[in-house]
């Protein structure tokens, strides 16, 4: 009985885990947020670019780029003592995308990471969280620290409803990505408030 008490004191002081995922276009830095601020270290499907994929891939912008995620992310962060988060990030290439259905199931909300590089690149990942109304923050990646336009403005290019939050990070940077994290969890906890009330 002493045993059966203590696995459920046990199972009582568990965290809870939420799953989130992280997602966008091609070479946004979805691999990069997951591995800056995983506390584990991230399991990771990429593969060297090859040949096979000229002409497929689109990499304007991303010449420089020469692996890419083929499967997913995975990544773990404590947000509290009550709150840890598992991070799955998603293959960016269209010729990968059936593969986000599957990564969503069960996912409580995600980060649409965008380029404002190439800011086409991010309509797809809000396009699906849209259809499957799983709630979503943009994360702005500014790549080598530069930030060039506001928030409003990248909320009016992307055709943003009022609601959604913008918010400008740096996917190197932990503390940028905890911060991103973290402004979701709170959108996720007051939407669940105004569904109590």
């Amino acid at each position: 009985m002493a045993g059966s008490d203590h696995t459920a004191q046990r199972v009582a002081e568990a965290p809870d885990t939420v799953k989130i995922l992280i997602a966008g276009g091609f070479g946004v830095g979805k691999t990069t947020m997951v591995g800056s601020v995983s506390e584990i270290i991230p399991l990771r499907t990429e593969e060297r670019l090859t040949s096979a994929g000229l002409g497929v891939d689109d990499l304007d912008g991303i010449e420089d780029k020469n692996a890419t995620t083929v499967a997913l992310d995975f990544g773990r962060i404590t947000i509290s003592q009550e709150l840890v988060l598992y991070l799955f990030g998603t293959p960016g290439q269209q010729r990968f995308w059936f593969m986000w259905n599957d990564l969503a199931v069960g996912a409580l909300g995600a980060v649409v990471l965008v380029d404002v590089r190439r800011p086409k690149s991010s309509f797809a990942a809000i396009d699906f969280f849209e259809r499957r109304n799983i709630p979503f923050v943009i994360g702005v990646n500014g790549f080598h620290g530069e930030h060039p336009y506001s928030p409003e403005e990248i909320r009016e290019a992307l055709a943003l409803p009022e609601g959604t939050q913008v918010l400008l990070c740096d996917a190197r940077e932990r503390k940028s990505c905890r911060d991103v994290l973290i402004a979701l969890i709170d959108q996720l906890i007051a939407s669940a408030a105004d569904n109590r009330a």
